[in-house]
């Protein structure tokens, strides 16, 4: 696949951000001088630039590629990291005082998986399936986002630290990983200016979409991997080293398979759709390219099935396994005021910028505004005879289209006419999709024609002419001008409530067998959760935060599950919707769900209505006893 214009020199750029061109003393291994050159060296990964004509005209000579160059990616790592730590820094002031972002559930059940992880890894328990969460019934973690991969290489932090500090860790680093990743691929191998590599990297990183995903969704901003499979795929193209290739590529996929399957799906989707574009704009190309593409994608394909079998057949047929998700599709879609408009967490945006046009604020996927939208059509335009820009605008405009859902919409309000999305929503994967998530492929063609526009305006040839100086200094004051409106500001914090010294101090051990299960009470899905990530999962907990099926019969997908008769009737005492009074049915059915729970031990933390609560659990279960900061009740007798 052409990836670079046919007047353009290939790829490998300059010393620095912003250095001009200028001979280089190229010297041999031995140290010998070699031959002086301008330009940067051709990688032999990239296919050679040709439009189609039969004058195009050769590559520049190439540059090549000097140590010292790492002094600048370093700095732009920096950068990246820096940017990153502004939109996570409110949350790193108390890591465990604090939840970061607007979506505290989120976080609470990503922390849950990672302090699951690192129990996996050191129990050596199975980490696509737990009942450590929802017992007995337990969680199926291949349909829950259990990032397997990442909950591994982060279990040292998680055992020194605790799942706060692994979380904050990884959800800054994904941002930053994936500014530097795009920065790498870009500069390397599409665009010779350092300025437009790091400028593409910049908007992928910090877009709205991956700062809105950093609400709560580490699995989405982990995309790091993404432009290194993206090259694989277009390397594929020049069928050289297919097989090889192909292994390169099936080894990213398995590893992006166990961060996280529905990244891995949208960048199927975008390579798709970036095909048929291809197919659209050069037909005989694509179709010459596609017997080593199939070739290597088959090679690809098979080395990630042979390593994710099982985890597919837990996604797809294992226990707790679920089908589609919950709701309306579009309640999760976009609306197409949301391309022109800004995101709540942006410099331009604010609490109600993005109001009616999303579900909620995790969700702010596009949010480029207006001044932003105008310059990429005026990129698409002034570069249109480029291969590589037409296909990034099918893929722009398919995957933008397929973010609004199944119905066309016109400001806040969805019509009844029927969208792209319709065509597809019922088929297998796709029903469970989050539709709003098509626009995080929109966002990687966005930076990828931004650095490919500032690429060109700092052309050495265009530079090296007045009327070149005065385009590139126009050209910088509107890539300023449109991009400060979207720049992230930082994602808010709120405190999270404390958990109890009994648990976070270790005294439960004495009370609770490894794997069985402690009951929080109120029985609450989020009290569950953070009481369990404390303990390293160390216990198992009644209910959760999770996708389940709605019974054993029916894998329709559904959030949670229903409460157990004790836990609506506990929870009632403590709204105070409820009075004190328990009869023999009611302690018959405690008894009978603390064996179904495999409790061992009922615990009351403090609360408003302790004394409700204390009174209708003594009741339940026996008198109980004050351990540490909390009340007790031991209910082995009954559950053994």
């Amino acid at each position: 696949m052409t990836v670079h214009r046919s007047d353009a020199p290939l790829p490998g750029g300059g010393d620095t951000l912003d250095a001009p061109d200028r001979p280089t003393d190229r010297r041999t291994p031995d140290g010998a001088p070699g031959p002086s050159s301008t330009g940067p060296e051709p990688d032999p990964a990239v296919p050679t630039p040709h439009d189609g004509s039969a004058d195009a005209p050769a590559p520049a000579p190439a540059r090549p590629y000097r140590p010292r160059r790492s002094r600048y990616d370093l700095l732009a790592a920096l950068i990246y990291l820096a940017g990153a730590v502004l939109v996570t820094g409110r949350g790193w002031v108390d890591v465990d005082g604090r939840l970061l972002g607007s979506r505290p559930n989120d976080q609470g059940f990503n922390e849950w998986m990672l302090a699951y992880g690192a129990r996996a890894v050191t129990h050596l328990e199975n980490p696509f399936f737990t009942t450590m969460q929802n017992a007995p019934d337990g969680v199926n973690l291949m349909t829950n986002v259990g990032m397997q991969l990442p909950g591994l290489v982060l279990s040292p932090l998680t055992l020194l630290f605790g799942a706060p500090f692994a979380y904050l860790f990884f959800i800054t680093v994904n941002l930053a990983g994936t500014g530097y990743a795009w920065y790498h691929v870009l500069s390397r191998h599409v665009v010779r200016s350092r300025a437009a590599a790091f400028t593409g990297g910049l908007f992928c990183a910090l877009a709205p979409a991956l700062v809105s995903h950093s609400n709560g969704h580490p699995h989405i901003t982990a995309q790091w991997l993404v432009p290194f499979i993206v090259w694989r795929v277009v390397r594929l193209t020049r069928g050289e080293r297919v097989l090889r290739d192909g292994l390169g590529l099936g080894v990213l996929l398995g590893v992006q398979f166990f961060i996280g399957l529905e990244i891995l799906f949208l960048i199927a989707l975008g390579c798709a759709m970036g095909v048929l574009g291809w197919l659209a704009v050069r037909p005989r190309q694509a179709l010459a390219a596609a017997r080593p593409l199939l070739s290597g994608l088959a090679v690809a394909g098979g080395l990630v099935l042979l390593v994710g079998a099982y985890p597919l057949w837990m996604q797809f047929a294992g226990p707790q396994h679920r089908v589609g998700h919950p709701g309306d599709p579009d309640a999760y879609a976009l609306k197409l005021g949301s391309y022109v408009a800004y995101a709540t967490e942006s410099v331009g945006g604010g609490p109600v910028s993005a109001k009616g046009l999303v579900a909620n604020t995790t969700e702010q996927a596009s949010f480029y505004g207006w001044p932003l939208l105008v310059l990429v059509l005026g990129v698409v335009l002034w570069l249109r005879r480029e291969v590589l820009v037409r296909v990034l605008a099918v893929i722009a405009v398919v995957s933008a289209l397929f973010s609004i859902g199944t119905t066309w919409t016109w400001g806040t309000r969805r019509t009844a006419v029927p969208a792209p999305f319709a065509l597809v929503k019922d088929l297998p994967v796709f029903d469970s999709l989050v539709v709003s998530r098509f626009a995080l492929i929109t966002t990687v063609v966005v930076g990828v024609l931004l650095a490919l526009a500032v690429d060109r305006v700092r052309a050495p040839e265009l530079r090296r002419s007045p009327q070149g100086a005065v385009l590139a200094g126009l050209g910088a004051v509107a890539l300023l001008a449109v991009l400060v409106p979207v720049a992230p500001t930082s994602l808010p914090a709120q405190g999270r409530k404390s958990v109890p010294d009994f648990v976070t101090s270790g005294a439960w051990r004495d009370h609770v067998a490894d794997g069985r299960t402690l009951v929080p009470v109120p029985v609450d899905n989020m009290t569950s959760l953070y009481w369990s990530s404390a303990a390293l999962a160390g216990f198992a907990v009644p209910q959760g935060y999770f996708l389940g099926p709605v019974s054993s019969t029916d894998a329709t997908g559904r959030w949670g599950v229903e409460p157990r008769p004790t836990a609506v009737l506990l929870t009632a005492v403590g709204e105070g919707k409820r009075g004190t009074p328990v009869t023999p049915a009611d302690r018959d059915q405690a008894l009978a769900d603390a064996r179904y729970w495999k409790a061992d031990a009922v615990v009351l933390p403090a609360h408003a209505r302790q004394a409700d609560l204390r009174a209708v659990l003594d009741a339940l279960y026996g008198p109980g006893r004050r351990v540490d900061d909390v009340w007790l009740w031991d209910v082995r007798p009954y559950t053994r």
